[in-house]
């Protein structure tokens, strides 16, 4: 929170997401990988005593199948910042890293594009305005929902930027 939105206070409203406002980019991706839809069972919020919204979260998710998935978004991190997505399988393990722009897969590197996220994103904007189109998972924005619905409030220590 400190390094990437200094000063943005909005994220801190209601409303405003708080650690999801970042973390809703984990959710969308696990809602594209996995072969069948996941839903929140258990979850706990980390709010400030200062603020709206939550500084941290630990969600616990489950399908059809009952598969564990866990998802840790924390904005307290100090030092160098993470932004990594780990995928344990039986078939292997993927780690999406420094935000997007690595991808290992077994410890072997598959995909590296530095800087890459926001420019894609913007080309891809530009073609579905171009084409009248729409690109839309609600899915992600179900999870959080889900998240501060199911989830255990708890208060702890005052944030300052």
């Amino acid at each position: 929170m400190r390094r990437w939105p200094p000063g943005e206070a909005w994220f801190w409203e209601p409303g405003g997401l708080g650690v999801f406002a970042p973390g809703i980019n984990a959710l969308s991706i696990v809602t594209r990988i996995l072969p069948r839809p996941v839903f929140a069972t258990a979850a706990t919020l980390e709010f400030p005593a200062n603020r709206a919204a939550p500084i941290a979260a630990h969600i616990t998710f489950s399908d059809a199948d009952g598969l564990d998935l866990q998802a840790e978004f924390d904005w307290r991190q100090t030092g160098r910042q993470s932004w990594d997505i780990t995928v344990e399988t039986d078939a292997g393990t993927v780690l999406l890293c420094e935000g997007g722009a690595r991808m290992l897969v077994d410890g072997e590197v598959v995909h590296a594009q530095p800087e890459a996220e926001y420019p894609g994103l913007y080309r891809r904007f530009a073609e579905l305005v171009r084409a009248g189109g729409s690109d839309v998972d609600l899915a992600p924005l179900r999870h959080v929902a889900d998240a501060f619905m199911l989830g255990r409030r708890v208060v702890v220590e005052a944030f300052h930027d």
